[in-house]
């Protein structure tokens, strides 16, 4: 690719065309054309490795003329070589006359090209021109240097067209204000932030192990004891504040860097702000704030643990009292490096909160992994001011993203490795969606009374707890428009329909909802009796709820109300999240916690292993007790054979115990009598006795073994 285009101009008989000749040939050419043909240099020719399209004008057909090639290839350029004879003060006066001024007509007002200015013929004279061209050079900042050289000795011509790439790459405008003698406030800007992003323990100072982290990533070497000392000795003598504690200040930081541009190297901070993702106009590129990221239908996208260790480490960075909370200070600063505020103050009410109402740190991991999963563009918009890439040395902030499969597969191995589940909640007005949203936050309805309207959020987001294994469950609050629910609406790991029980006409929202919607798909649904403090009412619908629920095999209705003195029950989430997690199985638990000791015993007592046991036992136990507990063993043979056998991909067990009142099933007892649990916890506590004496008897018989 062409990286560098440099356009020639000048009057005539000043050399132009014989500076191109005797570059390309390395010899003054007897014989020189009006106008050189358009070459390209190859990079490994020169200086600055970069290929050059060199194009040249011939000064007797556009002086004073326009001309629309000219223009045309004014503004294609990247540096404009302005050349006169140094021998001929016409030339010279032409450059301020007519030259510039040409050149800032015919190019974007708002970004000057860079220009150098050319003198050439300096074997015909013994003085130079110097003096004369300082003054223009004060006068007008695009010019970025003057070389005088000579075509027919060859004097400069390899080092004029050094600085024409180095004002390409490395161009003085953006950085530097010559008038002023002081960087720009942009480039101070990304200054300022870089050094931010290198102050790896926040305390305003880089210290040598970030000083050392900075070079070796911006340089690729890390600088020894005494470089690094002669650094802060130069700033010491330079300014009182530049260095503390034996590091390097911020101001002392942007000091360098102006010493580095007013010496002539702006490569070396032209290095650093490349490296951080800047182009030439301090910016920072699209490729660096949106690597390419290739996501397939029906995947999502979470945050991989690498990029979780980022983000606890920016959090402790910037927890100064280290209360696991960031104040709205704290959050401010940890901001510093954006931009604009990317967290408005919804993100309070999407997730977890301290009484004082600042985010915790699980609310602010919660946040990053809901950002991820809805816009995984814009998280690696904020990895990418925060310096993930830089900080842990990868290509592009795209390896913080893991992009899970597709949801098929997962139902055909009935088993996923996804860490963050949608629950998609539906119901009418005034149901109590926002108040089942914000009760997952732990937030029981006086506090919740306290948010105000525009502070609302639709979303939220914590964690669950589903077997020992800690998942995000998030939930979303669709809005209530019956006809107008999008496919957005409708993909969902698990669906919520809300209705409340003292509103009669609550339910019928739920009932057409599941019948339009969800009544033939895979997702799973659970149905929420929200506001159960308060009287209950008959729905004005055919069927009660309970009844529409046995009718479509659905759970009964759950029974919730976050008007309590402490914190909402957070149970109904937990199931919520097993739901999504094992949408193939048909989870009964008999209170449906899944973390309780009989929910523990009855998943480990129904894995397979457990369950060959078992059947072996009744039937010795049958057979030895004779014929009057016939029909006792028929019936739990029986019940044996109706349970459902559904395999679990973490712990590999069968889930098919009683959910919760599973009086939705007509072959299942409305109620649990005390003699059934009775006979229940006999049978539990024979099996688990059983299985122990058959695992104690096999350990035992092999140490035998083993000592004969």
């Amino acid at each position: 690719a062409i990286l560098g285009k440099v356009v020639r101009v000048g009057c005539s008989k000043v050399g132009k065309t014989s500076l191109i000749m005797s570059l390309v040939s390395e010899e003054f050419p007897d014989e020189v054309p009006l106008r050189a043909e358009e070459i390209t240099i190859p990079a490994d020719v020169t200086p600055e490795r970069v290929p050059t399209h060199i194009v040249d004008y011939s000064g007797r057909t556009i002086c004073g003329i326009f001309d629309p090639l000219l223009s045309l290839s004014l503004l294609q350029a990247n540096v404009i070589c302005i050349v006169y004879s140094v021998n001929n003060k016409k030339s010279i006066e032409k450059v301020t006359s007519h030259w510039i001024p040409l050149i800032n007509d015919r190019t974007d007002k708002d970004s000057r090209l860079p220009l150098i200015l050319v003198g050439n013929k300096s074997d015909l004279v013994e003085h130079s021109s110097m003096e004369t061209i300082l003054p223009i050079m004060n006068q007008y900042s695009e010019i970025e240097t003057c070389v005088e050289c000579s075509a027919k000795n060859l004097k400069n011509i390899s080092e004029l067209f050094y600085y024409a790439q180095k004002a390409v790459l490395h161009p003085t405008g953006p950085l530097y204000c010559p008038e002023e003698k002081e960087m720009k406030s942009s480039c101070v800007k990304a200054l300022t932030r870089i050094f931010k992003i290198s102050d790896l323990d926040n305390d305003g100072i880089l210290n040598d192990n970030e000083l050392n982290f900075f070079q070796r990533t911006c340089f690729n070497m890390p600088l020894a004891p005494q470089a690094l000392e002669d650094v802060k000795n130069v700033v010491r003598r330079n300014m009182t504040d530049g260095v503390k504690d034996n590091g390097l200040t911020l101001k002392g930081f942007l000091f360098l860097h102006t010493l580095f541009i007013q010496r002539g190297r702006h490569e070396t901070t032209w290095t650093v702000l490349r490296r951080f993702g800047y182009d030439d106009d301090l910016e920072l590129t699209q490729e660096y704030l949106f690597p390419l990221l290739k996501i397939p239908p029906d995947c999502t996208t979470e945050l991989n643990h690498n990029a979780y260790l980022f983000l606890q480490s920016v959090f402790d960075k910037h927890d100064k009292d280290r209360d696991c909370a960031l104040s709205p200070d704290e959050l401010k600063d940890l901001f510093k490096v954006f931009p604009y505020m990317p967290w408005g103050p919804d993100v309070n009410n999407t997730v977890c909160t301290n009484e004082q109402g600042w985010i915790t740190y699980q609310g602010y991991l919660s946040q990053w992994t809901l950002t991820t999963y809805l816009d995984v563009q814009r998280c690696l918009e904020y990895l990418g001011y925060l310096g993930y890439s830089i900080i842990h040395e990868q290509e592009s902030q795209a390896a913080a993203i893991t992009v899970t499969r597709n949801k098929r597969i997962d139902l055909q191995k009935k088993q996923t490795q996804r860490n963050v589940f949608r629950c998609n909640i539906l119901g009418a007005r005034g149901s109590g969606k926002s108040g089942f949203l914000q009760a997952f936050l732990g937030r029981n309805l006086a506090r919740q009374r306290r948010i105000r309207e525009e502070h609302k959020s639709y979303y939220a987001i914590s964690t669950a707890y589903v077997y020992g294994q800690e998942k995000y469950l998030l939930l979303h609050e669709v809005l209530p428009d019956f006809d107008f629910l999008s496919e957005a609406d409708l993909a969902c790991d698990v669906v919520c329909l809300v209705y409340d029980i003292s509103n009669p006409r609550s339910f019928e929202y739920c009932a057409k909802a599941y019948k339009k919607y969800f009544m033939d798909s895979k997702t799973p649904c659970m149905i929420i009796a929200t506001k159960s403090d308060l009287h209950e009412v008959r729905q004005h619908y055919s069927l009660s709820p309970l009844d529409f629920c046995r009718k479509h095999k659905l759970h009964p209705p759950q029974p919730f109300t976050c008007n309590t003195a402490d914190a909402p029950n957070k149970d109904i989430y937990t199931k919520l999240t097993t739901m999504a997690m094992y949408p193939h199985a048909k989870l009964c638990c008999m209170c449906a916690c899944n973390r309780c000791t009989f929910c523990i015993c009855q998943n480990l007592l129904n894995c397979e292993l457990l369950r060959s046991v078992r059947t072996k036992l009744y039937g010795a136990v049958l057979n030895r007790l004779g014929p009057w507990v016939d029909e006792m063993g028929a019936y739990l043979l029986a019940d044996e054979e109706t349970s459902l056998i559904h395999q679990v991909h973490a712990v590999t067990f069968v889930e098919d115990s009683i959910y919760m009142e599973s009086s939705v099933d007509p072959f299942v007892p409305r109620h649990m009598t005390q003699t059934d649990l009775k006979n229940s916890t006999f049978w539990l506590r024979a099996s688990v006795g059983a299985t122990v004496f058959a695992v104690l008897g096999f350990a035992m018989y092999k140490a035998l073994l083993k000592q004969r």
